[in-house]
């Protein structure tokens, strides 16, 4: 079983290239749920409907989110009632969030109405949210507090961050399955995912690190950023803000607690070599996902370099 920890569209793009790579009951995605929101009473959970519509082979690849094809007839007649439409959700998009929001009324627990709905749609890969308690991401910034998805949709990410934090993480348990999946998987991947938004929700679950750091399968990372900046987003801009440098450096120290081996985009060899000489294995390849083949050849360079890592462990057992 290979477990993928992941948020963003950078992780739902490398759960593409690893959806055409593997058998899909061979997948375990653990997502993140702080960009969670409540919108125009639904609740919605963008990283986990991204990743559902990617295994269901639904994802627009335009957008990078939402549903192919869609059309947004209701965000313009919501429009014209005066209501708010910054945060653009399509009509079938819609549909989903009716129904998880219709399972959470009745008692469903986020997990169970996640899987309720990716076996609607065909999915055949477990998808699991990293916990079924709300954790909001929230961001200080030079206009006040905001959630992620005002300071990253409504605002542009434009506003100056002087940190972030995980509210509700501190009482948050894992969804069932999340631990077990970790310390039972053959390989564990983090997806190219940003470290602080997207990742660092799912590190804050108490006890997710922790199985992350006991689990007897490799870990491996992706590095997000490319050169010293980030390949979309504000990555960067919210790693400056937790302290750490934007280079594949920076990457490190986010995983630095479990990680077994970074992989990293070509353009970045000098700074890998600078990290092997701190004792941490890097292998560098292409890390960008513009399209379908590069998807899936990222992916198996991934779990070719965890198979590797796999051996090197067993070997050094034997020793």
């Amino acid at each position: 079983m290979i477990v993928v920890l992941t948020g963003g569209t950078g992780g739902a793009k490398f759960v593409d290239g690893l959806r055409q790579t593997v058998s899909a009951n061979e997948l375990t995605i653990i997502v993140n749920t702080g960009d969670d929101l409540e919108w125009w009473g639904l609740y919605v959970s963008p990283d986990v409907d991204s990743i559902t519509y990617v295994l269901a082979g639904m994802l627009s690849n335009e957008r990078g989110w939402g549903v192919k094809g869609d059309t947004f007839f209701c965000l313009e007649t919501m429009r014209k009632l005066g209501q708010p439409i910054w945060f653009h959700v399509g009509d079938r998009d819609l549909a989903v969030h009716v129904l998880r929001s219709k399972l959470l009324a009745q008692g469903k627990t986020l997990s169970e109405a996640t899987t309720e709905i990716a076996r609607s749609l065909g999915v055949q890969s477990r998808v699991l949210p990293m916990s079924n308690l709300r954790v909001e991401t929230r961001v200080d910034t030079s206009a006040g507090e905001l959630s992620f998805q005002e300071y990253f949709v409504q605002r542009w990410y434009q506003d100056p961050v002087n940190s972030v934090r995980f509210a509700g993480a501190a009482h948050a348990e894992p969804a069932p399955g999340v631990i077990d999946a970790i310390m039972s998987a053959s390989a564990v991947l983090v997806a190219p995912s940003n470290p602080v938004s997207s990742i660092g929700p799912i590190l804050a679950v108490p006890g997710i690190k922790e199985a992350l750091q006991r689990t007897k399968a490799p870990v491996a990372a992706i590095s997000p950023i490319v050169g010293g900046a980030a390949v979309s987003g504000p990555a960067g801009i919210l790693m400056a803000a937790q302290g750490w440098p934007v280079s594949i450096a920076g990457v490190a120290r986010a995983y630095k607690d479990f990680l077994d081996v970074l992989i990293v985009d070509g353009r970045d060899t000098q700074a890998a070599e600078e990290l092997r000489r701190s004792g941490l294995r890097v292998h560098c390849t292409n890390t960008l996902l513009r399209t379908a083949g590069e998807k899936a050849e990222l992916a198996r360079t991934a779990l070719s370099v965890v198979h590797r890592e796999t051996g090197m462990q067993q070997s050094a057992q034997k020793l």
